[in-house]
């Protein structure tokens, strides 16, 4: 089958993900604003904001933790689209919650319920999705349809953000709710039911029952009896999973420290943003939808050609690469005394000697206009998502390949979970570091220590991935980890 073939096959997935993403980023760059007004009225800066969202965020990390290899293994059993239909419909409650009313009182019912079920909305629906690309994609083509998948979602993106950009918080929150139910709707309807067969059809078998296996080497006529893997798996079962592949086992150091680095920039960024440059929700989707549309145009146009070119370990070890620069420019290049030294000490020595006292004033127009410019990195680094976000589609393209057809959604899942977990480390260190730093009572005078911080992170993924192994595991066959 061709490429063109097997994309058709996914454009129901691709409908389900975009009417997903988009009523999700559509209320991101107001719920900031929400919860200012909500916890701290009036106020840029806000201490309680951030460790509020940073303990629910670690919170949500602990429940996906648990729940992304429960999710993904039941879906190997019972299908992705019988897997999907959960978060979909739960996801849907914080919205109307909002979408009703943001007084005090809702917006701890939205905080509370949000909590809740993001422990099985978060990730899970990308999750499945990327375990139902691994069902109908050869493994050949597969990190391109990872690529599209997630380009598509990077479009839902942009189209949300931009319709948060003109539309008020109360519209905003009551469209993504209908959407949200728009949908469910959809994926119920028009989504093929695919669950993953075996050469002994699960489906025809009671969940509890024993199957026949192999044959006794002293009694050949006694059957030897296995039972049949759990279908909710241990963590013993996991870490056997990892453990039976070095490049599993390295995916996991990857799926951690940048799932760190990703978590600690959800936890602390905007926050950041609203105390240094005053962002409000306009703002906030302007540079969400810069980054958003390169992403989008990157994933879809670029990712495809690419990757058969370059291969998956390339352009993972790229993305990490790119998100590391970008995080490293952002830490120093906002922070007022680093513009101040590097220009009024280093550039002064250069060019004093050289200039005249009538040049004076051109030297200092000059800073002027380079210390505005450098003010705007927030969005100019923004271009670095052309290259940021190689690295998903290819880490979990290189994921699949380790793994058999029927554990595509345990493999998944299990490195979201890796993930998640380092959600829930990502708030507990770079929250209070984050409010440390932006308060009067910091230690040395650098805003963006706690970026700088997660770029380190970042790095370590970065270095991992270049010694990650990439080749395909030699056997694919079931996992025997249950049958320890």
């Amino acid at each position: 089958m061709g490429m063109e073939k097997e994309i058709k096959t996914l454009s129901h997935l691709f409908v389900t993900v975009f009417l997903w993403g988009f009523p999700t980023m559509m209320v991101v760059p107001a719920i900031t604003d929400v919860t200012m007004m909500a916890l701290c009225p009036g106020l840029d800066e806000c201490s309680l904001a951030i460790y509020l969202s940073g303990f629910q965020q670690a919170i949500i990390g602990l429940g996906t933790l648990v729940m992304m290899p429960v999710i993904g293994n039941l879906s190997d059993q019972y299908g992705r689209k019988a897997m999907l239909t959960l978060p979909l419909t739960l996801s849907i409650i914080p919205l109307a919650i909002l979408a009703y009313r943001r007084s005090i009182s809702f917006f701890y019912a939205y905080y509370a319920l949000r909590t809740l079920t993001a422990m099985v909305c978060e990730g899970s629906i990308n999750c499945l999705a990327l375990a139902y690309v691994a069902d109908n994609i050869s493994e050949r083509q597969r990190a391109s349809a990872f690529g599209i998948l997630l380009g598509v979602l990077s479009a839902s993106f942009v189209c949300g953000t931009l319709a948060a950009r003109f539309l008020s918080t109360t519209s905003a929150f009551q469209a993504a709710t209908i959407v949200s139910m728009l949908a469910a709707a959809y994926m119920r309807v028009f989504l093929k039911d695919d669950v993953p067969n075996d050469d002994d059809d699960d489906l025809t078998r009671p969940i509890i029952t024993e199957e026949t296996e192999g044959v006794n080497q002293n009694e050949s006529n006694s059957p030897v009896k296995i039972p049949v893997c759990k279908k909710i798996p241990s963590i013993r079962d996991l870490i056997c999973l990892l453990r039976s592949s070095v490049t599993l086992s390295q995916a996991a150091v990857v799926a951690f420290f940048s799932g760190l680095s990703e978590g600690g920039m959800q936890a602390s960024f905007l926050y950041f943003l609203k105390a240094q440059f005053h962002f409000n929700k306009n703002q906030f989707a302007d540079l969400m939808l810069i980054a958003g549309l390169a992403g989008t145009i990157s994933q879809l146009l670029f990712m495809p050609l690419l990757a058969p070119i370059l291969g998956e370990a390339k352009l993972l070890s790229l993305g990490l690469f790119a998100a590391c620069i970008n995080m490293f420019i952002c830490s120093i290049s906002w922070s007022a005394w680093v513009i101040k030294i590097f220009f009024n000490k280093v550039f002064k020595l250069l060019l004093l000697s050289f200039i005249t006292r009538k040049q004076i004033s051109v030297h200092v127009l000059l800073l002027k206009i380079l210390k505005s410019i450098f003010m705007q990195v927030p969005y100019a680094t923004t271009a670095f998502s052309v290259l940021v976000v190689f690295a998903t589609p290819s880490f979990r393209s290189i994921v699949s390949k380790q793994v058999g057809p029927n554990e595509q959604g345990k493999a998944q899942g299990c490195i979201s979970g890796i993930s998640s977990f380092a959600n829930i480390v990502s708030p507990l260190i770079f929250s209070p570091l984050t409010a440390l730093f932006l308060s009067k009572g910091a230690p040395f005078n650098f805003p963006g220590f706690s970026i700088m911080c997660i770029g380190l992170a970042s790095m370590v993924a970065f270095i991992q991935s270049l010694m990650m192994s990439h080749t395909p595991a030699s056997s694919k066959s079931q996992n025997q980890c249950c049958l320890a």
